[in-house]
Parts: structure tokens; C-alpha cells; sequence
């Protein structure tokens, strides 16, 4: 990680302290004396441009709301605004929430098994909007402090309820359909509430403008809305492409696919379980 924080030359210590890890994120925290308004000063990060990764900068001052700006390879320098818009402020907890969402492994496996569940496309689209909502109740619920669940067996659930839908993966038969295909928004609901808790981790690190609090966690749940259904979108892709190219193979490549993909996802959720049960 050989980035830095600079804030303006009227600051002082301009450059971040050191960096530490917390196994989420590499971390600087520290305290500036300027002689300037800060609103309508450049930041940039320096060393940015040779990474892969974002930088989120929480500008705290002593008399005024918090701005949360952040920062890409392709944008290593920012200015800070007077008061940010409420546009603004959407715009980047939405991106957050879209890239969260394409990162985290367990939730995207989760939304893979109902996509291997759940054929009509209507319902499969109910489904992962239901998982939408039930998150974004627990999310806002443990980010304001409402609902306070230790993130431990939190991220242990999470991995069992893919653990769920890999054994009704299994145990599909023709004629016979499982909870999880009957009722998929009421499964994708009740487990929703229990990733919620799993986002709100994340979203605790980022931290909410005081401000906007409202439209940051509307647009980091349409950010997550919008990944989820821009993944089944891909996976959807994928099997069409796949179905024009070789439609006679397609069938018989179905049932096998099936119960091995059961399998994987099985045997990878119940590594998580074990791996996150193992760490109280």
C-alpha cells in the first residue's frame, strides 16, 4: 500500500500518521490544524493511481457535518465541497453499495443458489428483491444503532443459510417443488434480514454523512439491489449464450451441472461455517 493522504499545504501534519490493518481495510487516522477553510481545498492520494483498490476519506471537523469522499485510480484528487449535495452524497454510497455487494463472495453465492433454485425470471427478480428489503430493515436498524448483533455468529448464519439452499439444490426432484422454489420471497425475506447485519459490518467502516444519513443507506441498498441484479443478469447471459451455441448438449450438461454445482456450493458454505464457528 504505498498511497498517502495530503491534505492541503495549510495543514498541519498534511500527511496521514501511518496506516494500519484491521483485516477490513488499511486504516489512518489523525488530527490537522489548518489555517483555511477546508471546504473548496484539494485532497488527493498520492500513489493511488498504481492501485486496484478505493480510498474512502471521513473529514470530521470540529464545527460542521462530516463529508465522506471517495477516491479511485482514475480519481486521485478531489476537492472538498462546501456543504455536498444530497445527489452527491446517493451517488457514492450507491456505488458503494453496488461494489460491496460484487465483492462479497457469501452474498453473491447466496444469490447464485436462488438463481439455481428459482427458474421463472419473474419470481427469481421477487426473490432477490425480497433479499433486498429484509436487508435494508436490519441494515438501517444495526447502523443506527437500533439493533446491536454480534458480528461473529452473524457471518456463521450467513454461511448456513447458503448451506440451506445448496441442501434444497440437492434434494430437487421432477414433480416435487422444495420450500426454497415454492416460496422463494419468503426464504430470500428471512435470510435478507440476517445478511442486513453482515452489510451493516461494512457500512460501519465507511461511516454515514450526518447530514444524509437517509439517502446514504437508500442508495447503498439500490447500490446492492443494482449489483444483485446486474450479477443474475451476467449468470442469465451466460446460460443463453450457452443454450444458442450447443442447444443439444444443453439439457443433458443441465442435469449433470446441477446437483455437482449443489455440491460445490454445499462443500464451500460448510468450509465457512466450520472457518467462521471455529473463530468465536
Amino acid at each position: 500500500m504505498e498511497i498517502d493522504a495530503v491534505l492541503p499545504g495549510q495543514c498541519s501534519p498534511a500527511r496521514s500518521t501511518g496506516l494500519t490493518a484491521d483485516n477490513v481495510a488499511w486504516v489512518s487516522t489523525w488530527v490537522a490544524e489548518c489555517d483555511v477553510p477546508l471546504a473548496g481545498q484539494v485532497v488527493s492520494i498520492e500513489g493511488l493511481g498504481r492501485q486496484r483498490n478505493d480510498v474512502l476519506l471521513r473529514i470530521q471537523p470540529l464545527n460542521g457535518a462530516p463529508k465522506t469522499m471517495r477516491f479511485t485510480p482514475d480519481t486521485t484528487s478531489l476537492t472538498i465541497p462546501e456543504s455536498p449535495s444530497t445527489w452527491s452524497t446517493m451517488s457514492t454510497y450507491f456505488w458503494l453499495g453496488f461494489q460491496h455487494i460484487l465483492e462479497g463472495v457469501d452474498h453473491l453465492l447466496f444469490v447464485f443458489a436462488l438463481f439455481i433454485l428459482v427458474r421463472d425470471p419473474w419470481r427469481l427478480v421477487g426473490a432477490i428483491t425480497a433479499f433486498t428489503v429484509a436487508h435494508s430493515l436490519t441494515l438501517a436498524m444495526a447502523t443506527l444503532g437500533v439493533l446491536r448483533v454480534p458480528s461473529g455468529p452473524v457471518e456463521a448464519i450467513i454461511a448456513l443459510s447458503i448451506v440451506f439452499l445448496a441442501l434444497e439444490i440437492l434434494k430437487r426432484k421432477e414433480g416435487k417443488i422444495r420450500l426454497a422454489e415454492q416460496y422463494p420471497w419468503i426464504v430470500s425475506f428471512c435470510f435478507g434480514l440476517l445478511h442486513g447485519l453482515g452489510f451493516a459490518g461494512a457500512l460501519s467502516e465507511i461511516g454515514l454523512p450526518a447530514q444524509d444519513i437517509p439517502a446514504a443507506l437508500l442508495a447503498f441498498n439500490l447500490g446492492v439491489e443494482g449489483g444483485q441484479l446486474a450479477f443474475i443478469a451476467a449468470l442469465s447471459l451466460v446460460v443463453f449464450i450457452w443454450r444458442m451455441l450447443a442447444p443439444a448438449a444443453s439439457s443433458r450438461l443441465h442435469m449433470i451441472a446441477t446437483p455437482t454445482t449443489g455440491y460445490v456450493i454445499g462443500a464451500v458454505s460448510v468450509y465457512w461455517l466450520v472457518e467462521r464457528i471455529s473463530g468465536f
